[in-house]
């Protein structure tokens, strides 16, 4: 993305109203509230969630930091109650960042500002356009990644592109690692989108037809790892999964979550499942060679290495996970 900055004088700022919700949104929100040709009037965040074990309701990191900063924070149950629409009216602003709110936004609410809605999508539109495009780019074994920035229109992740920036998938990348340099990089991206929108220099061109992929929420039956596939799959799903919702498979008739797994192509004695624990390592068999297991969290338990687990559960011989 390309455009020179305009002439300002005595232009006041553009009138921002934020849209964001999880920690992966708090960057762009800070580069928005230091930029000093923006004002970010009011931040929209979904309501008070409950959390930790006592399932008390919190703020969300976005509605945190905004309230930090003293702005306005706008949690509707539903964007289209009339509440929040009249008040997003009274504070008229020129224009509507947003970064995973997570919810859909109605014609009502679209049409406020006058410049729209702007979302940071973090992939390389129109490829995984939907809720989870980092994790799904991981699954798929995809080399190179991105983020885009984009007019939101009704349809799905379908408006046409402002600008992008790329981002190599590195070979030991979770969707943490990966959403969490996106989401500093992409930051810069939005300040950038704002700016050149406010002095008329960057337009948005329609998205290509052809390359269009889909990325729905993995949820955690979509996490069940399967070791028939083959060990670069399961190292994909595990780092893809990782951290959230969690590769996870079974063993003795609970849940084994998968935290690190690591491709051990010198292992090929192994069946899809079957599990061989030495003193220091503990690999699975796939479909092709086995995979090494690195970090595992056995069901209400806290994360430890394969090795440690292996040892206070004593594998016989035989034994297999995903049973």
């Amino acid at each position: 993305m390309r455009h020179s900055p305009g002439p300002r004088g005595s232009q006041p700022p553009m009138k921002l109203v934020f849209a964001g919700t999880p920690e992966v949104a708090v960057p762009a929100l800070d580069a928005l509230i230091a930029s000093e040709r923006h004002e970010v009037a009011a931040v929209v965040t979904r309501p008070d969630a409950p959390a930790g074990r006592g399932r008390h309701l919190v703020a969300s990191p976005v509605a945190q930091r905004a309230e930090e900063a003293g702005i306005e924070v706008l949690k509707p149950v539903r964007p289209r109650d009339e509440d929040f629409l009249a008040r997003l009216r009274e504070i008229a602003p020129d224009c509507c960042p947003v970064v995973a709110y997570g919810a859909l936004l109605p014609k009502a609410a679209l049409e406020v500002p006058a410049r729209g809605w702007v979302n940071l999508h973090f992939s390389l539109l129109p490829a995984w356009r939907g809720a989870a495009p980092v994790q799904h780019a991981i699954m798929s074994g995809d080399e190179m990644t991105g983020a885009a920035t984009f007019l939101i229109e009704e349809g799905l992740d379908s408006g046409p592109v402002y600008g992008v920036l790329t981002e190599p998938v590195r070979p030991t990348d979770t969707s943490g690692d990966l959403l969490t340099r996106l989401a500093f990089a992409g930051a810069g991206l939005l300040l950038a989108t704002m700016d050149g929108i406010e002095d008329g220099t960057l337009h948005a061109v329609p998205q290509p037809a052809e390359g269009v992929s889909h990325a729905p929420k993995v949820t955690v039956e979509d996490a069940h790892v399967d070791f028939s596939a083959p060990a670069l799959r399961v190292d994909r799903m595990v780092r893809g999964c990782t951290p959230a919702p969690g590769a996870w498979t079974a063993f003795r008739g609970e849940r084994l979550k998968l935290v690190q797994v690591t491709p051990a192509p010198g292992r090929t004695d192994l069946a899809p499942g079957e599990l061989d624990a030495g003193k220091h390592s503990v690999h699975a068999g796939t479909g092709s060679h086995a995979v090494e297991l690195v970090w595992v969290q056995p069901q209400g338990k806290k994360p430890m290495r394969a090795a440690d687990w292996a040892r206070g559960v004593r594998i016989g011989p035989g034994e297999t996970l995903g049973a």
